[in-house]
């Protein structure tokens, strides 16, 4: 049967998932490497996994397969052909693993690869105590990275994209996120980073406006008037200059449009479970609003960017960790998601409670 080693597992379309001590130890294959797992982080998209909902559905999994496709660990075996890395190397992993032929991927446009699979769903994923990926998704970190902070830099990176797709048009700006998950918090940070003037948060939750606040955002609430409050900001600007839709929550869209000055930038990440209406009249045509999208992020300048600001120091990330539990916690990890949490961490070193 060969090595076994514990895994979390997508076993079937149906809700929930398998924790498995007898899964069997992947090899490193030709142009492969072979990683000891540090350290993996959830997102959404686990727990629509772990629903199995219809966005989950949709990626279409090769089942049975193993979760997580944030997650950072050690180099412990290469495969045939391997030259880019050696034993020991730390290394975070992209998610997404593109053709390399198609026009998008030859053209500088990678992140659109139309035959792109994704860890985790496509093949054997990180809530694992090791994983064998193809090197090309590897990045080495810098030795002031920690392992811990290298699983958090897949999910960072959506917030680097979604800055990077907005033109960079955050700083001495004023900046509107909607949604204060990680990828709005990260995005937050960022854009404070990069200069931005103002800041405002849009967020229901209790804890995440907390999250919000520790950073130096002007925090309101759904409920609010979201579109008053940003054009008594901007004053004679007539509105935001560039506004982040993280959270996909149907019905969101026009506030966003209405707190945007004329010609301004609207950024959408979140994934709404439904076909959103937007009055193009309105919104595109006569006020001229620029509507972008993003998916993952760019093949490689969100990485290049975005560790080059970590290994600065101008960015740090470790505070958006709230919660680390071992593989067999899985489950309770999931459940986290909902509740008052940053990132949760599955740590395979970690024992069991």
């Amino acid at each position: 049967m060969g090595i076994i080693m514990r895994a979390v597992v997508k076993a079937a379309a149906e809700r929930g998932i398998e924790i498995r001590d007898d899964w069997r130890e992947p090899e490193a294959g030709p142009g492969e490497v072979l990683i000891q797992v540090a350290a993996a982080s959830l997102c959404g998209t686990d727990r629509e996994l772990y629903e199995w909902s219809a966005s989950a559905q949709a990626f279409a999994l090769d089942l049975p397969a193993v979760l997580g496709h944030e997650g950072s660990g050690t180099v412990i075996g290469l495969g045939e052909g391997v030259t880019s890395f050696k034993i020991g190397d730390r290394v975070a992993m992209e998610s997404h693993l593109v053709c390399g032929e198609c026009h998008a991927c030859r053209s500088g446009s990678a992140h659109t690869c139309e035959r792109t699979r994704i860890l985790g769903m496509h093949i054997d994923g990180v809530f694992a105590e090791r994983v064998a990926v193809p090197a090309d998704i590897c990045v080495l970190l810098p030795e002031q990275v920690s392992l811990e902070t290298g699983a958090l830099l897949e999910g960072a990176g959506v917030a680097m994209h979604a800055i990077q797709r907005s033109g960079y048009a955050v700083a001495g700006q004023n900046v509107l996120i909607n949604g204060c998950g990680p990828v709005g918090l990260v995005i937050a940070k960022l854009a404070l980073v990069l200069g931005a003037a103002n800041v405002v948060a849009v967020e229901p939750n209790p804890f995440r406006q907390q999250q919000a606040r520790a950073l130096g955002v002007t925090v309101l609430h759904p409920q609010d008037d979201v579109a008053a409050m940003c054009r008594e900001i901007a004053g004679t600007r007539g509105g935001f200059d560039v506004a982040f839709e993280v959270s996909g929550v149907r019905g969101v869209l026009p506030p966003l449009f209405e707190a945007l000055r004329r010609e301004a930038t609207l950024v959408t990440i979140g994934h709404p479970g439904e076909p959103a209406a937007i009055d193009i009249a309105q919104w595109i045509n006569k006020k001229g609003i620029t509507l972008r999208g993003i998916y993952g992020r760019r093949l490689w300048e969100s990485w290049d960017q975005l560790l080059l600001l970590v290994q600065s120091e101008r960015l740090t990330l470790d505070w958006l960790v709230t919660h680390r539990l071992p593989l067999e916690q899985a489950d309770e990890a999931i459940d986290l998601l909902s509740g008052d949490a940053g990132k949760v961490l599955l740590v395979p070193g970690l024992a069991s409670s």
